[in-house]
């Protein structure tokens, strides 16, 4: 319950005060958060916290299939091919770990 009431008090302040600051003011805040995501430094962490969430995944799961035993088939294949697909990725980030 709380995190719902959390929700809807951050909705009713989103809409009071994006009623209340018009279209120049989105427009401003539009520009500012571009310029923060094409921040080098804002890149990196990014891209190093994706990079441990993976990590972290599959030392989970790799956890939890040796407690629960083996999957099943159709579960194996799909963590197989997701496995697949996320070292695959060609991200448009064009970061680097400097």
């Amino acid at each position: 319950m709380r995190y719902k009431l959390t929700f809807v008090a951050g909705l009713a302040l989103g809409y009071v005060v994006g009623t209340r600051a018009g279209r120049e003011r989105y427009e401003q805040m539009k520009k500012s958060l571009r310029e923060l995501s094409q921040n080098p430094a804002v890149r990196n962490a990014a891209e190093t916290a994706g990079q441990q969430g993976r990590q972290f995944a599959g030392r989970a799961a790799s956890a939890v299939g040796e407690k629960a035993g083996s999957l099943p088939g159709s579960i194996s294949v799909k963590i197989t091919a997701l496995r697949e697909r996320g070292q695959n990725l060609d991200d448009d980030w064009g970061t680097s770990n400097t």
